[in-house]
């Protein structure tokens, strides 16, 4: 039954990906398409933090800075130093791991509130560095007419966000097995060690400050990838990105998904961003969708505490419960058959 389980979820991934490749085609209207796009980055985003939050246990409150690090790298080195936006994309994915790398150097010594302190001060830090570096960032009027994507000749402005959408998806795709290949490695199972219990894991020879920096770094380099590209699609760079909005938004996403997954921050950002657009086309409730995504996320974490998620990994564990049970009856009928054979 847990390979049946097994195989319905690899099933399930399997259709979902072959929709998002076909939807497209299926999809014309720009706008909805527009809509999967930012669904997509902000799922890069969302996964890429609950590796740090999620698999670490670090209480990183600093992660959407990666994001915005990776928006501003994008748009500076292709306004000011005229690199190709393809290129622009992977910069700031390093910019974004640079600035994991600084932000870890603090937090390896640090716990509990302090790491929140911390990680949310650096988000502060780059807000105002934004700011007050207006004649390179363009302060709060943000960069404009950031060049576009062109990949042979063809321009990726006029196909009605049919390439976006694409090299979006691409994206999330690369960096979701990314995230399975860092989970599923030892450092994967250090970091759940570290995370469960630190104790026993330093004392077996795990190093603490190492991992969390590796594993900083290693969150942000996608999260800044997926900032590149939000600067490279709608073409502008806005200190807005550092707001408490998408803040709050991307770690709803976090949760109810749930934590500890790498699918669950993915589904939810889908839903999630659906969601509050939606509700931002509806006539008196724009100033209100924040609000009413909050009480959503409370209303899901109500009933399913651990997110989404959850409800699969109840599925298996009821699965697990039942082969248990039908090994031991299995075991018991072959003791007595054996004992009755032997009389």
């Amino acid at each position: 039954m847990i390979r049946s389980l097994s195989g319905n979820r690899a099933l399930v991934i399997a259709a979902t990906l072959a929709v998002a490749v076909l939807m497209p085609f299926f999809v014309q209207d720009t706008y909805w398409r527009h809509l999967f796009i930012i669904a997509f980055i902000y799922a890069m985003v969302a996964s890429n933090w609950d590796l740090s939050l999620g698999y670490a246990g670090i209480f990183n409150f600093g992660h959407v800075a990666f994001f915005g690090v990776g928006v501003y790298a994008a748009a500076l080195s292709t306004k000011f130093l005229g690199a190709d936006p393809w290129i622009a994309i992977f910069l700031g994915g390093l910019a974004a791991s640079l600035a994991g790398a600084l932000v870890a150097l603090p937090v390896i010594r640090l716990k509990g509130i302090y790491v929140v302190l911390v990680t949310f001060a650096f988000g502060q830090l780059v807000l105002q560095l934004v700011l007050s570096q207006s004649e390179i960032t363009g302060g709060t009027q943000g960069i404009v007419r950031i060049p576009a994507l062109e990949a042979f000749g063809y321009s990726f402005l006029r196909d009605f966000k049919f390439g976006y959408y694409y090299v979006a998806l691409g994206l999330l795709v690369v960096s979701t097995i990314f995230l399975r290949f860092v989970v599923r490695s030892d450092f994967g199972m250090s970091l759940r060690a570290l995370r469960d219990n630190e104790e026993y894991a330093v004392a077996r020879g795990i190093p603490t400050g190492l991992q969390r920096l590796k594993v900083l770094v290693a969150s942000a380099f996608f999260t800044g990838v997926a900032g590149g590209f939000f600067a490279v699609y709608l073409r502008v760079a806005s200190p807005e990105i550092f707001g408490f909005p998408v803040q709050s938004l991307v770690l709803s996403m976090v949760l109810v998904g749930g934590t500890g997954t790498i699918y669950g921050p993915i589904a939810a950002a889908v839903i999630l961003t659906f969601a509050s657009e939606m509700l931002g086309s509806i006539e008196g409730l724009d100033e209100g969708r924040v609000m009413l995504i909050a009480v959503a996320m409370i209303v899901v974490l109500l009933f399913f505490p651990n997110g989404l998620a959850s409800i699969w990994r109840r599925r298996s564990q009821r699965a697990a419960l039942a082969d248990n049970a039908e090994t031991a009856v299995a075991k018991t009928r072959l003791i007595e058959n054996s004992a009755g054979a032997s009389r």
